[in-house]
Protein backbone atom coordinates (compact mmCIF):
# COMPACT_ATOMS: atom_id res chain seq x y z
CA UNK A 1 0.00 0.00 0.00
CA UNK A 2 1.07 3.50 -0.71
CA UNK A 3 0.46 7.04 1.52
CA UNK A 4 -0.78 9.73 0.58
CA UNK A 5 -1.46 13.31 2.52
CA UNK A 6 -5.08 14.70 1.43
CA UNK A 7 -5.08 18.72 2.36
CA UNK A 8 -8.40 20.52 2.04
CA UNK A 9 -6.88 23.82 1.36
CA UNK A 10 -8.50 25.97 3.50
CA UNK A 11 -7.81 28.83 5.62
CA UNK A 12 -3.54 28.98 5.77
CA UNK A 13 -3.51 25.94 3.06
CA UNK A 14 -5.18 28.36 0.81
CA UNK A 15 -2.15 29.86 0.17
CA UNK A 16 -0.52 28.01 -3.17
CA UNK A 17 3.36 28.61 -0.98
CA UNK A 18 2.34 26.92 1.81
CA UNK A 19 0.82 23.88 0.69
CA UNK A 20 4.18 23.64 -1.51
CA UNK A 21 6.52 24.01 1.28
CA UNK A 22 4.09 21.16 3.20
CA UNK A 23 4.43 18.98 0.46
CA UNK A 24 7.95 19.24 0.07
CA UNK A 25 8.35 18.31 3.77
CA UNK A 26 6.21 15.15 2.90
CA UNK A 27 8.21 14.23 0.15
CA UNK A 28 10.97 13.76 2.70
CA UNK A 29 9.24 12.44 5.01
CA UNK A 30 8.47 9.39 2.85
CA UNK A 31 5.18 10.02 2.00
CA UNK A 32 3.52 9.07 -1.78
CA UNK A 33 1.27 11.71 -2.82
CA UNK A 34 -0.30 14.74 -1.77
CA UNK A 35 -3.43 15.48 -2.95
CA UNK A 36 -5.95 18.58 -2.72
CA UNK A 37 -9.62 19.67 -2.35
CA UNK A 38 -11.48 21.45 -5.51
CA UNK A 39 -13.87 23.59 -3.48
CA UNK A 40 -15.29 26.93 -4.25
CA UNK A 41 -17.70 27.34 -0.98
CA UNK A 42 -17.77 24.94 1.73
CA UNK A 43 -20.96 24.00 3.87
CA UNK A 44 -19.37 24.19 7.32
CA UNK A 45 -21.41 27.33 8.22
CA UNK A 46 -18.54 29.47 8.49
CA UNK A 47 -16.80 31.55 6.08
CA UNK A 48 -13.03 30.03 5.14
CA UNK A 49 -10.61 31.36 2.84
CA UNK A 50 -10.22 28.74 -0.26
CA UNK A 51 -7.31 28.03 -2.20
CA UNK A 52 -7.56 27.72 -6.12
CA UNK A 53 -6.56 23.82 -6.80
CA UNK A 54 -5.13 23.53 -9.94
CA UNK A 55 -2.86 26.83 -9.26
CA UNK A 56 -1.64 24.96 -5.97
CA UNK A 57 -0.67 21.55 -7.62
CA UNK A 58 1.11 23.51 -10.14
CA UNK A 59 3.25 25.23 -6.86
CA UNK A 60 3.06 21.52 -6.03
CA UNK A 61 4.39 20.03 -8.85
CA UNK A 62 7.12 22.54 -9.05
CA UNK A 63 8.62 21.88 -5.58
CA UNK A 64 8.35 18.37 -5.46
CA UNK A 65 10.17 15.31 -8.18
CA UNK A 66 8.86 12.22 -6.61
CA UNK A 67 5.44 12.25 -5.03
CA UNK A 68 1.77 11.83 -6.79
CA UNK A 69 -0.42 14.72 -7.17
CA UNK A 70 -3.74 15.39 -8.06
CA UNK A 71 -6.74 17.23 -6.75
CA UNK A 72 -9.28 15.15 -4.47
CA UNK A 73 -11.54 15.78 -6.35
CA UNK A 74 -12.25 18.19 -8.81
CA UNK A 75 -16.25 18.46 -9.50
CA UNK A 76 -16.37 17.66 -13.64
CA UNK A 77 -19.46 19.01 -13.64
CA UNK A 78 -19.07 22.12 -13.12
CA UNK A 79 -15.62 22.68 -15.38
CA UNK A 80 -15.37 22.63 -19.25
CA UNK A 81 -13.84 19.31 -19.87
CA UNK A 82 -11.59 20.38 -22.90
CA UNK A 83 -10.19 23.24 -20.39
CA UNK A 84 -9.71 20.34 -17.74
CA UNK A 85 -7.57 18.46 -20.84
CA UNK A 86 -5.66 21.30 -21.54
CA UNK A 87 -4.76 21.77 -17.30
CA UNK A 88 -3.92 18.31 -16.91
CA UNK A 89 -1.97 17.71 -19.61
CA UNK A 90 0.51 20.79 -18.16
CA UNK A 91 0.39 19.43 -15.27
CA UNK A 92 1.47 15.84 -16.28
CA UNK A 93 4.28 17.64 -17.85
CA UNK A 94 5.41 19.70 -15.47
CA UNK A 95 5.33 17.14 -13.17
CA UNK A 96 7.13 14.76 -14.95
CA UNK A 97 4.05 11.94 -15.18
CA UNK A 98 2.56 12.45 -11.65
CA UNK A 99 -0.26 13.69 -11.82
CA UNK A 100 -3.34 11.30 -10.82
CA UNK A 101 -6.88 12.94 -12.38
CA UNK A 102 -9.70 12.35 -9.00
CA UNK A 103 -13.28 13.00 -9.96
CA UNK A 104 -16.25 12.90 -8.34
CA UNK A 105 -19.98 14.33 -8.80
CA UNK A 106 -19.07 17.40 -6.48
CA UNK A 107 -19.80 18.65 -2.76
CA UNK A 108 -22.03 20.67 -1.55
CA UNK A 109 -24.17 21.07 -4.55
CA UNK A 110 -26.22 23.87 -3.13
CA UNK A 111 -22.45 25.88 -2.17
CA UNK A 112 -20.85 24.50 -5.04
CA UNK A 113 -22.93 24.74 -8.14
CA UNK A 114 -26.32 26.33 -7.34
CA UNK A 115 -24.66 29.54 -5.58
CA UNK A 116 -23.60 30.09 -9.17
CA UNK A 117 -26.13 29.32 -11.02
CA UNK A 118 -24.99 25.75 -11.94
CA UNK A 119 -27.32 23.09 -11.67
CA UNK A 120 -27.30 21.04 -8.56
CA UNK A 121 -29.24 17.67 -9.29
CA UNK A 122 -27.18 14.50 -9.16
CA UNK A 123 -27.92 12.73 -12.32
CA UNK A 124 -27.45 15.98 -14.02
CA UNK A 125 -24.24 16.60 -12.75
CA UNK A 126 -23.45 12.47 -12.90
CA UNK A 127 -24.48 12.62 -17.24
CA UNK A 128 -22.01 15.67 -16.89
CA UNK A 129 -19.32 13.41 -15.35
CA UNK A 130 -19.63 11.05 -17.74
CA UNK A 131 -19.65 13.15 -20.91
CA UNK A 132 -16.26 15.02 -19.79
CA UNK A 133 -14.45 12.14 -18.77
CA UNK A 134 -15.64 10.62 -22.34
CA UNK A 135 -14.04 14.26 -23.71
CA UNK A 136 -11.12 14.26 -21.78
CA UNK A 137 -9.71 10.76 -22.20
CA UNK A 138 -10.23 11.72 -26.36
CA UNK A 139 -8.68 14.63 -25.96
CA UNK A 140 -5.30 13.43 -24.45
CA UNK A 141 -5.29 10.54 -27.37
CA UNK A 142 -3.81 13.35 -29.62
CA UNK A 143 -5.83 12.48 -32.43
CA UNK A 144 -8.56 13.73 -33.96
CA UNK A 145 -11.23 13.34 -31.35
CA UNK A 146 -15.27 14.58 -31.70
CA UNK A 147 -18.19 14.43 -29.44
CA UNK A 148 -22.03 15.19 -29.62
CA UNK A 149 -24.04 14.47 -26.45
CA UNK A 150 -26.79 15.87 -23.88
CA UNK A 151 -24.14 18.57 -22.24
CA UNK A 152 -21.13 19.20 -24.67
CA UNK A 153 -20.69 19.04 -27.90
CA UNK A 154 -17.57 19.18 -29.72
CA UNK A 155 -16.55 19.27 -33.45
CA UNK A 156 -13.56 17.77 -34.71
CA UNK A 157 -10.48 18.65 -32.93
CA UNK A 158 -6.70 17.23 -31.93
CA UNK A 159 -4.88 18.58 -29.03
CA UNK A 160 -1.56 18.36 -28.88
CA UNK A 161 1.04 17.33 -26.23
CA UNK A 162 0.06 14.67 -24.80
CA UNK A 163 0.32 13.48 -21.16
CA UNK A 164 3.81 12.02 -20.41
CA UNK A 165 1.92 9.19 -18.99
CA UNK A 166 0.72 6.25 -21.28
CA UNK A 167 -2.24 5.26 -22.05
CA UNK A 168 -3.68 7.96 -20.09
CA UNK A 169 -3.22 10.07 -17.03
CA UNK A 170 -5.13 7.95 -14.02
CA UNK A 171 -8.19 8.53 -13.28
CA UNK A 172 -9.61 7.78 -9.87
CA UNK A 173 -13.92 8.17 -9.28
CA UNK A 174 -15.07 9.21 -5.69
CA UNK A 175 -18.61 7.37 -4.80
CA UNK A 176 -20.66 7.03 -2.00
CA UNK A 177 -21.03 3.23 -0.92
CA UNK A 178 -22.73 1.41 -1.13
CA UNK A 179 -24.25 3.77 -4.14
CA UNK A 180 -23.44 1.04 -7.40
CA UNK A 181 -23.58 3.54 -9.76
CA UNK A 182 -20.71 5.30 -9.07
CA UNK A 183 -18.69 2.46 -8.35
CA UNK A 184 -19.68 1.00 -12.00
CA UNK A 185 -18.64 4.17 -13.39
CA UNK A 186 -15.19 3.48 -11.41
CA UNK A 187 -14.60 0.25 -13.39
CA UNK A 188 -13.88 1.39 -16.12
CA UNK A 189 -11.39 3.41 -15.25
CA UNK A 190 -8.32 3.51 -13.25
CA UNK A 191 -9.12 3.52 -9.70
CA UNK A 192 -11.72 4.31 -6.91
CA UNK A 193 -12.21 6.97 -4.01
CA UNK A 194 -15.15 5.53 -1.63
CA UNK A 195 -16.64 7.32 1.07
CA UNK A 196 -18.92 5.57 3.23
CA UNK A 197 -22.90 6.30 3.42
CA UNK A 198 -23.37 9.10 5.76
CA UNK A 199 -19.93 9.06 7.27
CA UNK A 200 -18.50 12.35 7.70
CA UNK A 201 -15.32 13.02 6.02
CA UNK A 202 -12.47 11.92 8.99
CA UNK A 203 -15.00 8.95 9.49
CA UNK A 204 -13.71 5.48 8.03
CA UNK A 205 -15.66 2.93 6.31
CA UNK A 206 -14.54 -0.37 7.84
CA UNK A 207 -12.11 -2.73 6.41
CA UNK A 208 -15.01 -5.11 5.53
CA UNK A 209 -16.63 -2.72 3.73
CA UNK A 210 -13.45 -1.62 1.80
CA UNK A 211 -13.28 -5.39 0.68
CA UNK A 212 -16.84 -5.19 -0.21
CA UNK A 213 -15.79 -2.66 -2.75
CA UNK A 214 -13.16 -4.12 -4.12
CA UNK A 215 -15.25 -7.34 -4.87
CA UNK A 216 -17.95 -4.92 -6.50
CA UNK A 217 -15.01 -3.37 -8.84
CA UNK A 218 -13.46 -6.53 -9.77
CA UNK A 219 -17.00 -7.81 -10.70
CA UNK A 220 -17.66 -4.70 -12.93
CA UNK A 221 -14.02 -4.42 -14.56
CA UNK A 222 -13.45 -5.99 -17.99
CA UNK A 223 -9.85 -5.38 -18.02
CA UNK A 224 -6.57 -6.71 -15.95
CA UNK A 225 -4.91 -3.38 -16.40
CA UNK A 226 -3.83 -2.27 -12.75
CA UNK A 227 -6.81 -0.64 -10.48
CA UNK A 228 -6.41 1.50 -7.73
CA UNK A 229 -8.80 1.66 -3.98
CA UNK A 230 -8.26 4.60 -2.44
CA UNK A 231 -9.01 4.27 1.64
CA UNK A 232 -9.70 8.29 3.44
CA UNK A 233 -7.94 7.45 7.07
CA UNK A 234 -7.08 9.19 9.98
CA UNK A 235 -4.58 7.42 11.74
CA UNK A 236 -5.26 7.15 15.52
CA UNK A 237 -3.27 9.19 18.52
CA UNK A 238 0.11 7.06 18.91
CA UNK A 239 0.44 5.80 15.60
CA UNK A 240 -1.39 3.20 13.22
CA UNK A 241 -0.26 0.10 14.57
CA UNK A 242 -1.20 -2.45 12.43
CA UNK A 243 -4.25 -0.43 11.19
CA UNK A 244 -2.96 0.49 8.03
CA UNK A 245 -2.56 -3.11 7.28
CA UNK A 246 -6.15 -4.58 8.08
CA UNK A 247 -6.64 -1.90 5.08
CA UNK A 248 -4.38 -3.18 3.02
CA UNK A 249 -5.43 -6.67 3.17
CA UNK A 250 -9.17 -5.50 2.58
CA UNK A 251 -7.96 -4.35 -0.87
CA UNK A 252 -7.01 -0.77 -0.47
CA UNK A 253 -3.96 0.17 -2.43
CA UNK A 254 -3.36 3.79 -1.08
CA UNK A 255 -4.15 5.17 2.65
CA UNK A 256 -5.22 8.62 2.02
CA UNK A 257 -4.38 10.76 5.31
CA UNK A 258 -7.07 13.33 6.15
CA UNK A 259 -5.39 16.19 8.17
CA UNK A 260 -8.59 16.53 10.50
CA UNK A 261 -8.07 20.09 12.33
CA UNK A 262 -10.77 19.03 15.16
CA UNK A 263 -8.63 16.58 16.42
CA UNK A 264 -6.04 19.02 16.08
CA UNK A 265 -7.63 21.42 18.55
CA UNK A 266 -9.87 23.36 16.51
CA UNK A 267 -13.63 24.73 17.94
CA UNK A 268 -14.61 25.93 14.12
CA UNK A 269 -13.20 29.64 15.39
CA UNK A 270 -10.11 31.30 14.48
CA UNK A 271 -7.36 29.68 12.35
CA UNK A 272 -6.93 25.72 11.49
CA UNK A 273 -3.87 24.36 13.78
CA UNK A 274 -1.71 24.33 10.72
CA UNK A 275 0.68 23.45 13.31
CA UNK A 276 -0.34 20.49 14.49
CA UNK A 277 -1.69 19.23 11.38
CA UNK A 278 2.14 19.84 9.96
CA UNK A 279 3.54 17.91 12.51
CA UNK A 280 1.43 14.92 11.61
CA UNK A 281 2.69 14.52 7.65
CA UNK A 282 6.83 14.91 9.09
CA UNK A 283 5.91 11.64 11.01
CA UNK A 284 5.66 10.03 8.11
CA UNK A 285 2.74 7.87 6.61
CA UNK A 286 2.78 5.25 9.46
CA UNK A 287 3.81 8.03 12.52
Amino acid sequence: MRYAVNVPIFDGYADPGVVAALAAAAEKAGWDGIFVADHLQTDLGIVLPIGDAWITLAAVAAHTERIRIGPMVTPLARRRPWKVAKETVALDILSGGRLVLGVGLGYPPDADFERFGENGDATVRAEKLDEALHIIDGLWSGTEFAHEGAHHRLLPTTFQPRPVQQPRIPIWVAGIWPRPRPFRRAARWDGVVPMGEGLFYTEMMKPAEVRAVADFVARHRHTDDPFDLVHWGVTPQGGAGTLMDDYADAGATWWMETLDPWSNGWTGSGPWPLNRMNERVLRGPRG
